[in-house]
């Protein structure tokens, strides 16, 4: 009896001491995608979902509800890889979302503040994942900085811009399979990223640029196609 009591004393400790390390959040909203277009062929995601099909697209259809989840492809006549926006709103936050990919897909995961005039477009901070790799990416002090850009774009390739930019990225390696739904978990804390798949740590990165005060909108991307289902956003408190 007394080395029943001992055993079970020590799992209610430690299932304190995990119950204690969950950090508080505040759910800033959540997405299952279990609805249907308001008018069938037309594009239009709803709550509060907008896209860039209009201006980079033509107005072709990119973003599309099928079978409970979000697919978003780009249109072979855009200029630019098909974007979904959502309002976010946080410093410090997770986002969690299933998706699926096909061979040669990928999908970004990045927050913006338009507000902010250093960098372009107001990029912040972007997790890419591919079927063999997972990218955290400090934008607002990397390649979209202004400055950076501005240098890229004239086609610098110096050592010392190029040893830069490797600063502001962090790979890491996945082994996933194609058409497979899978759960993306990004945590971003002060300086701090790291991401999770399926519950198993993929990497973690520091960077000046993910303490960003304010990221005002969730984008999703997908340079050729990718899936998105049950998304939910949190809040986490500053630090």
């Amino acid at each position: 009896m007394n080395s029943f009591l001992i055993s079970f004393t020590l799992v209610l400790c430690a299932s304190s001491v995990i119950h204690a390390a969950e950090p508080e959040k505040t759910l800033l909203f959540e997405d299952s995608f279990d609805r249907k277009e308001a008018v069938p062929g037309k594009e239009g995601a709803g709550n509060g979902w907008t896209t860039n099909s209009v201006s980079r697209a033509k107005g072709h259809q990119q973003v599309f509800l099928e079978n409970g989840a979000l697919r978003l492809t780009t249109h072979p006549e855009a200029d630019h890889a098909v974007v979904a926006f959502h309002e976010a709103g946080f410093q410090n936050g997770i986002i969690e979302l299933k998706f699926k990919l096909g061979e040669n897909d990928n999908l970004g995961v990045e927050f913006t503040d338009r507000e902010l005039k250093t960098v372009h477009a107001g990029h912040l901070c972007l997790a890419r994942v591919t079927l063999k790799n997972l990218a955290l990416v400090d934008q607002k002090t990397g390649g979209m900085n202004n400055e950076i850009r501005e240098r890229t774009q004239k086609g610098e390739k110096s050592p010392e811009l190029t040893a830069l930019l490797k600063t502001k990225t962090k790979p890491c390696p996945l082994k996933l399979t194609a058409d497979t739904w899978y759960t993306l978990r990004v945590t971003i804390q002060g300086d701090a990223m790291k991401a999770a798949v399926d519950g198993k740590d993929v990497g973690e990165f520091k960077s000046e640029g993910f303490a960003h005060p304010l990221k005002r909108t969730l984008v999703l991307n997908a340079g050729k196609s990718a899936w998105v289902d049950d998304i939910k956003l949190w809040k986490l408190p500053a630090q």
